[in-house]
């Protein structure tokens, strides 16, 4: 081969891959992480405070919005749906790839979870490997997250195999339906910004009881697989210098639970890490489980967001020294976020009060 035909074959390739790349992003599953994982990626490099990781408890309890038009707060949330407790890790890095946030924070109640029964559907698992970005930490996140190690009965051959992981398009070849919507082309770059900064709002309405755990102070380790993740995340965090804080969100738990987030606690803090179980907190946060729940306990509505969200700005501004960016123009896009969560949240309050004058409430789940 000559030299102008090896330079040819290497044009040829760096423009396959980048077409590739952009296809890929255009042909991943659209929806609220789609949507989420973008708005991170548009976000002007370091302009977040904080960034928060964790599971579903995350994007519909903490209306970042409203953190910024109450408090000039930045914050961002990294959240898919059961996220497991490996890939803090691996968002935390990317995180601190785009961004130099002073505070990480890190949604644990996923940590109770068994990984056997987190690897059932690895739907979950490809919800943070296919919304990252292509680079060495998202091969880095899949090869942790494909490590059978620690998984009881492992994973089955047909969600195993590996390179429907580091090239998903293999697993989305067939979703030539995204081709057709303008807003699936924007995603090409894998930077569309989030109008709402990753919150979630929902207007559905479910009652639940909510338990006093003032007196629950026992401590129950949580599965060894996830105390090694937990290990690992605390040791990067040592090694990087990166202020943390656990938290654990208000929901329907077992006192088994209860008692795990209780050894979570005695381990961060014993790294010298925040944390805060907010099921301690019902009363100051002002929750009511006839009206702040939208599925019986496991997750808020918008009522319950605001009042969950506006406990934890407090505590944030009470407990660690974070920026208020409301008069800068730099963040005129969190302003107009604000306004518009604002108007929602009329909205879905107003749907809510009716929902439990008719007692209108969500089905029940069948799982």
């Amino acid at each position: 081969m000559t030299k102008k035909q090896a330079v040819k074959t290497i044009l040829f390739l760096a423009l396959f891959l980048f077409l590739l790349v952009r296809l890929t992003y255009i042909l991943r599953t659209n929806g609220d992480v789609k949507d989420r994982f973008n708005g991170f990626y548009a976000e002007p490099k370091n302009t977040i405070d904080a960034v928060m990781i964790g599971s579903s408890p995350v994007f519909p309890y903490y209306s970042t919005p409203q953190m910024y038009g109450e408090t000039g707060l930045v914050c961002y949330p990294l959240s898919t749906n059961s996220q497991r407790p490996a890939a803090q890790l691996y968002l935390a890095r990317e995180a601190l790839s785009r961004q130099s946030p002073q505070l990480l924070i890190f949604e644990v109640r996923m940590y109770t979870g068994n990984e056997h029964d987190l690897t059932n559907n690895m739907a979950f698992t490809r919800g943070v490997t296919d919304n990252l970005r292509y680079s060495a930490n998202r091969a880095a996140a899949i090869r942790a997250l494909l490590d059978e190690s620690g998984i009881e009965g492992g994973i089955s051959d047909e969600d195993k195999k590996p390179y429907t992981y580091y090239f998903d398009i293999f697993k989305y070849h067939a979703n030539w339906r995204s081709l057709r919507l303008p807003s699936q082309w924007k995603t090409a770059f894998y930077n569309v910004p989030d109008s709402m900064k990753g919150y979630d709002s929902t207007d559905d309405v479910a009652p639940v009881s909510l338990a006093d755990w003032s007196g629950v102070t026992a401590q129950t380790p949580i599965p060894e697989v996830q105390d090694g993740h937990l290990t690992a995340l605390l040791d990067w965090l040592d090694e990087n210098g990166q202020q943390a804080l656990f938290i654990v969100s208000p929901y329907l738990l077992t006192q088994e639970q209860m008692e795990m987030f209780n050894y979570i606690e005695a381990r961060v803090g014993a790294r010298g890490y925040g944390f805060v179980n907010m099921n301690r907190c019902y009363a100051e946060i002002g929750l009511d489980g006839a009206a702040d729940f939208k599925d019986y306990g496991n997750h808020t509505n918008a009522s319950g967001a605001e009042k969950v969200t506006a406990w934890f700005e407090r505590y944030l501004q009470q407990n660690y020294s974070l920026p208020d960016h409301r008069q800068e123009a730099a963040y005129a896009s969190w302003q107009t976020a604000y306004e518009d969560w604002q108007a929602e949240q009329r909205r879905a309050m107003e749907v809510i009060r009716r929902h439990i004058a008719e007692g209108s409430y969500a089905p029940q789940s069948d799982g």
